[in-house]
């Protein structure tokens, strides 16, 4: 320290008195030493070195002119921008002749950790010299990083001849040579979740090259697909169907990846049922057509319909089964009902439901199909087509046409037994134009005992219980029938059919009972009613003369004398019919009940 300071003091004063012209010879001369070869031409330059005065200042004036340290520096990387203390003086001295070293390095204790290259695996082990990588006359920092810089001859005697490039540590780490961790993940061609993650390399990359090794399934499976799979017949897509999880194992999903869903027994069919291999590779048939009858066109005609429904076969059938229908005739404008269910779709549809002789309007009226059994069993035709106005598809011996409901004409009494030809005579037409008339007569004509005599109105007496019975109440007549009357038939008085001619006199029917001989007149109702002929009820307190005392048991004859054909009309007065008991001989001009009373003659009135 003592030198340095006399020194820098004796320059100092050489400076102020020689100029500065001169300051740099004193400078040299000074020197403590020689500059190394690589400083020699800065060495009559101390500024670029030194700054007087101001020793931190060196360290930034060596940076200036090595300004790759300078960037390791600030960016904190390579050995100088990872050390504590970066104060160059600290390891570099100069000064000590031109063949000097400036830095000495240990190697044996160096810390590779403070480059960009950290020595791992077999880089790392004592065996490896630094002198294998770290070339004479060659920075250290030019040391190439690059497996290939070292490797390059391993590559072409012991590995892949160049084939793979320069880039060892895709596949390789230092380790060993022999040991590959590339990551296939990262390539097109992904090895995870199959059996190609346990296929060894040389298994698709057979000559080594790996950048020729074919993608596709075909490129290393075509012999499997020969010896155990389609023989080609499907091309060479086999990712369509299967999978690296296993060859028999099938992922293609029909319904997902095309616009045909297999159902029911589709799924279990073949796929070279339906795509057939001589028409190409089995993903290049992508129009193939859907219609049932492309595949089934030969069941149809060895089992089924010989192609007499048309080619519709799905308006029938589905893929559970053949053998089944499910068509819903419900959903047309005809459901089918009880029998027409177990009825064959031909028996109706003669020309097939589809295609070019497709009969799939059929005429919907029953005599369409049922004609025959109408002529054979039935009305012949007789009552027109409309066979639904009186039977059903259950049965067709079964009338269900309820004449009440639907009619104006409610059936009641025999008529409900009575067979519709009875009234709708077919000769007429249609049972269901022709308009029969609702009067009794219209049938009953010829069965009118009355032969007209009593006009149309049959209904007035007779009722659809027996013609026989005649239920007409003779009440609601001018004529009531009372007593016996009640009882007694009717051809009794009607001697004649013609009703309106009966008598409506007791006398007119009674003249031989009348034990009177008209005496009393015709009028028998006035002393007689219909109860009992024997019996009657007359009132004789009506007439001018009430009967009291022995006058109630007189007889009617002994006051009411008969005459010649008319009955008489007997006086009031007593000695009308008592002259003869008048002991008096009229003395008292004949006016008996002045002293006589009725109850007895011979009681006197005091």
């Amino acid at each position: 320290m003592l030198l340095r300071f006399i020194f820098t003091s004796l320059l100092l004063l050489l400076t102020s008195f020689a100029g500065v012209a001169n300051a740099a010879q004193f400078e040299k001369a000074l020197m403590p030493g020689a500059v190394i070869q690589g400083h020699a031409k800065y060495e009559l330059d101390c500024n670029k070195c030194h700054k007087r005065f101001d020793k931190v200042a060196q360290a930034k004036l060596c940076v200036d002119c090595h300004k790759e340290i300078a960037a390791d520096i600030s960016s904190k990387t390579r050995m100088h921008g990872k050390l504590e203390d970066s104060t160059c003086r600290n390891c570099h001295t100069e000064h000590k002749g031109r063949n000097a070293k400036l830095a000495v390095l240990d190697k044996e204790k160096f810390d590779h950790s403070y480059t960009n290259f950290q020595l791992k695996g077999a880089h790392k082990d004592a065996r490896t010299k630094c002198a294998s990588c770290h070339v004479s006359k060659v920075k250290y920092r030019d040391t190439p990083k690059l497996c290939n810089d070292c490797h390059k001859q391993d590559d072409q005697e012991k590995g892949h001849k160049g084939s793979l490039g320069k880039k060892c540590e895709s596949c390789h780490d230092e380790k060993s040579w022999k040991e590959a961790r590339f990551d296939h993940e990262k390539t097109k061609f992904s090895l995870l979740g199959g059996k190609h993650a346990d296929v060894k390399c040389k298994e698709c990359h057979a000559d080594k090259t790996f950048q020729h090794t074919p993608l596709t399934c075909n490129g290393c499976h075509k012999k499997d697909d020969q010896e155990k799979g389609h023989k080609g017949r499907y091309g060479t897509k086999c990712e369509s169907c299967h999978n690296d999880k296993g060859w028999k194992e099938i992922t293609f999903n029909h319904d997902a990846d095309t616009h045909y869903a297999l159902k029911g027994k589709h799924r279990q069919a073949k796929c070279e049922s339906c795509h057939l291999p001589e028409k190409g590779a089995l993903y290049q048939q992508q129009k193939l057509p859907t219609k049932c009858v492309a595949c089934h066109k030969k069941d149809d005609q060895d089992k089924g319909h010989r192609g007499n429904l048309g080619e519709k076969c799905e308006t029938c059938h589905n893929e559970r089964g053949w053998k089944n229908s499910v068509f819903d005739h419900d959903d047309t404008d005809f459901p089918l009902r009880d029998k027409h269910r177990d009825a064959k779709c031909e028996s109706c549809h003669k020309g097939g439901i589809s295609g070019p002789n497709a009969k799939i309007k059929v005429d919907k009226e029953c005599v369409a199909c049922h004609r025959k059994d109408d002529d054979a069993k039935g009305h012949k035709g007789r009552y027109g087509a409309k066979c639904e106005t009186c039977h059903t598809a259950k049965d067709w011996k079964t009338s269900i046409f309820n004449h009440d409901r639907e009619t104006k004409y409610a059936l009641k009494g025999k008529h409900i037994k009575t067979k519709c030809d009875a009234c709708h005579v077919p000769e007429k037409g249609p049972i269901y134009k022709v308009k029969l008339g609702s009067q009794c007569i219209d049938c009953h004509r010829g069965d009118d005992k009355h032969k007209g005599q009593l006009g149309n109105k049959c209904e007035s007496c007779h009722n659809e219980k027996r013609w026989q019975e005649a239920p007409f109440d003779h009440n609601k007549s001018r004529f009531q029938l009372t007593g016996s009357h009640a009882k007694v038939e009717c051809k009794k008085c009607h001697l004649t059919p013609a009703f309106k001619d009966a008598p409506s006199t007791c006398i007119a029917c009674h003249e031989k009972d009348d034990k009177h001989k008209r005496r009393f007149g015709t009028k028998c109702e006035s002393c007689h009613y219909t109860g009992t002929w024997q019996s009657w009820d007359f009132d004789h307190g009506t007439t001018r003369f009430a009967l009291d005392g022995a006058h109630i048991k007189v007889a009617c004859y002994d006051c009411h004398k008969e005459t010649a054909g008319s009955q008489s009309k007997p006086g009031r007065a007593c000695v009308s019919c008592h002259l003869k008991d008048d002991v008096h001989n009229g003395g008292f001009s004949g006016q008996c009940e002045r002293c006589h009373v009725a109850s007895s003659w011979k009681k006197v009135r005091r």
